[in-house]
């Protein structure tokens, strides 16, 4: 291989997953991190380590200047960017492969192209992939939204062209609120992303989300690893995700599964992707396209067997994919737990001491996670502290070994989220798999 040594521009238990696929693949790793980050377990376990700023994350991790220049004193071949931060920043590519460093996912025009809604949607579009009724673009005028909104038929929403995280999205649900909302919409994503465009889609009333995950080699192939469902959500904040859904049939997995591999395939897309849409009586709604890594990347490497990671290392390599479509067999079922330092039910931030920390063990039961007794939780990033990851040849044995996972699992010192997906797994609508993306938010209002 080519690469040698890979600088990790991430934090948490992502920077830790990229350290060990790379550790397993004999490369050699560089740890970036905060002054608030100093005693993280990456930090210590990669071979090299420098300190690129203070806590906020605009002065270290997405500080470009310093961690292109920890890539050049450390003699870095190539940058993994993990997710979140730079990872599906373009401009940030672009200048990664300017210094002659390998970039660690897909070509920075995708990345631009898919990170512009609209874009995204007209290109999605070009590509066969099945769409949200809407605007073909953005939308100003106000009577071009009325006419829109007329013929999708309301509750429309209105989406923020470079949005996510729900922020700069608003539902309408008729033409006398139209033109306040696309202007509330608009200024929400003007000050959060320094962006006003805005476009409107049909609202769809209670559907599920639905992923697919796919890879390519950039020379024009690419497979699909199966889907997952990430409908368990809160302020648009997934929960938890299992692969397979419990709602899509092995015929649909290779009809949608066909449809956005050869997607990629045809726009020559390089590493790994998610494809994601909204899924209601039997019909896929694409809504947007991630251009990196997901944090539920587990479940689907359970249930294929792949190392996610270790496949974008070979791709940014310039190996071919390691597995052809027809060798990828969808085996079994996976859930993902995200644990977060937080009080289980007002959802408060927990910083602070980790006192004791025990992970889960056991047969098919995975923990990916930096902590460690004695470990300071950090109050300036995302609270996510920890991802339990079960399998089971069922999705009923999978659930009884998360439960008891969950039982093991002791983290003292901060409050967690752990109470509340135990109490996740004894509602009815969860074990039959009968839930949609407002079903969550519904069921934490009525307790």
């Amino acid at each position: 291989m080519a690469i040698k040594r890979i600088l990790i521009a991430n934090r948490g238990e992502i920077a830790l997953r990229i350290h060990r696929a790379a550790r397993e693949m004999g490369i050699e790793t560089v740890a970036v991190h905060s002054t608030a980050d100093a005693d993280a377990m990456h930090v210590r376990l990669a071979d090299h380590a420098v300190c690129i700023g203070p806590p906020a994350a605009k002065d270290s991790y997405l500080n470009v200047a310093a961690i292109i220049s920890a890539a050049e004193i450390t003699g870095a071949d190539a940058i993994h960017p993990g997710y979140g931060f730079l990872s599906e920043n373009a401009r940030f590519a672009e200048i990664v492969e300017a210094h002659g460093l390998i970039w660690i996912g897909p070509k920075p025009e995708h990345i631009r192209t898919m990170g512009d809604k609209v874009e995204a949607k007209r290109t999605a579009g070009a590509l066969g992939l099945p769409l949200v009724p809407g605007s073909d673009g953005a939308v100003s005028e106000i009577e071009d939204a009325k006419r829109i909104a007329e013929e999708v038929g309301y509750p429309v929403i209105i989406k923020a062209a470079s949005g996510g995280g729900g922020r700069g999205m608003k539902v309408c649900t008729g033409p006398d609120e139209l033109e306040t909302l696309m202007q509330q919409a608009g200024s929400e994503a003007k000050a959060a992303f320094g962006d006003a465009t805005v476009y409107i889609e049909k609202y769809l009333g209670n559907p599920r989300h639905i992923e697919f995950q796919v890879f390519g080699d950039g020379n024009g192939n690419a497979i699909h690893l199966g889907e997952r469902d990430c409908s368990l959500q809160r302020r648009h904040q997934k929960v938890l995700e299992e692969a397979p859904s419990p709602v899509i049939t092995a015929e649909e997995r290779a009809r949608m599964g066909g449809i956005v591999s050869k997607a990629m395939a045809d726009m020559g897309y390089r590493g790994a992707g998610t494809i994601e849409f909204l899924w209601e009586n039997g019909e896929f709604y694409f809504i947007e396209m991630n251009t990196r890594l997901q944090v539920e990347h587990p479940v689907t490497e359970a249930i294929t067997g792949v190392d996610l990671v270790r496949e974008q290392i070979r791709i940014a390599d310039g190996l071919p994919l390691s597995v052809r479509q027809e060798e990828l067999e969808f085996r079994g079922h996976a859930i993902e737990c995200r644990i977060n330092a937080e009080d289980p039910f007002t959802f408060a931030p927990s910083p602070g001491l980790v006192e004791n920390f025990h992970a889960a063990g056991g047969l098919h039961v995975r923990v990916d996670s930096g902590l460690y007794a004695g470990y300071r939780i950090p109050p300036y990033y995302d609270s996510m502290i920890a991802k339990l990851i079960v399998y089971g040849r069922t999705r009923e044995g999978a659930i009884l070994r998360l439960k008891r996972a969950l039982e093991e699992m002791a983290i003292t010192g901060p409050k967690t989220n752990i109470p509340l997906h135990q109490a996740l797994l004894d509602v009815v609508d969860f074990k039959t798999g009968n839930y949609t993306i407002k079903w969550l938010e519904e069921w934490l209002a009525k307790r």
